[in-house]
């Protein structure tokens, strides 16, 4: 990416609702070939390795609905910093750039955080009972695991998103 560019961002999780970069921008996106899923164990902002919580990650197959911020080619290099520091503290996430379709049809390339299968912390698809156990007791430096879910479904519910396993588990945690 030319450095006298704008910079677009793909969020489908907690970067949705709590980006923490300067955006001009910000559109409802399609992302192909990937689907958001509670695939990421959290050893760190979410839960430790001893006591793991649960986070979003992109993961294969499907697709994704999400938002896309534009970040002003002067704050590119220092969002990608930011993002680095943020999503990659374990390596978990790949960073790719993949095309998505912004609401009003124009199509962009947008840095995307994909979960890296071959990782330790990938936790693939996992049934619904297990998924409600790590939330329920992952607690991390960003917060408690539950909080980042019901934060997330609300984001998603905000935007018409419907995502049945987010409904789920929090209908399971009182919210």
């Amino acid at each position: 990416m030319a450095a006298a560019e704008d910079l677009w961002v793909f969020g489908y999780g907690s970067l949705m609702w709590r980006p923490g970069f300067h955006f001009t921008e910000r559109q409802g996106a399609l992302v192909r070939g990937y689907h958001r899923a509670l695939c990421v164990y959290s050893h760190v902002h979410r839960g430790t390795s001893e006591r793991p919580g649960l986070v979003l990650g992109l993961d294969r197959g499907g697709s994704c609905r999400g938002v896309a911020f534009r970040v002003g080619a002067l704050q590119a290099a220092a969002t990608l910093d930011y993002l680095r520091a943020r999503e990659q503290v374990t390596s978990v996430y790949r960073e790719i750039v993949l095309p998505a379709i912004l609401g009003d049809g124009r199509q962009i390339e947008a840095v995307c955080y994909v979960a890296d299968r071959t990782h330790i912390q990938y936790a693939g698809r996992l049934d619904r009972e297990e998924l409600l156990r790590l939330i329920n007791q992952g607690v991390g430096v960003s917060g408690h695991n539950f909080d980042y879910v019901r934060n997330t479904h609300a984001h998603l519910a905000d935007l018409s998103i419907h995502d049945e396993t987010l409904e789920w588990l929090t209908r399971q945690m009182g919210g």
